[in-house]
């Protein structure tokens, strides 16, 4: 099944707490570099450090792009700046 943005998705979308999504509004705002650690579309652990341009919902799910154009379903982060997220 294709995913609102066009990849495929392998799973459902897990809501996200708001206090994830407060969060990555601070560094939305801020223009902070941030440690994002989350698992990509075809499951393998990925690590970046990058500013949130934006956060978005479509269909649904939300959603974050990085400052180097890097799509991110929020379901998928693992882990904020070196802490466990649990939705």
């Amino acid at each position: 099944m294709r995913g609102p943005l066009g990849f495929i998705m392998t799973n459902h979308y897990q809501p996200v707490g708001c206090a994830i999504q407060s969060a990555l509004r601070e560094y939305l705002t801020s223009g902070q570099l941030v440690e994002l650690v989350y698992r990509d579309e075809s499951g393998q652990v990925q690590a970046v450090h990058d500013v949130v341009r934006e956060l978005f919902t479509r269909a649904g799910e939300d959603f974050m792009l990085s400052g180097r154009g890097k799509l991110i379903r929020l379901d998928h982060l693992l882990l904020l700046n070196g802490q466990p997220l649990s939705g």
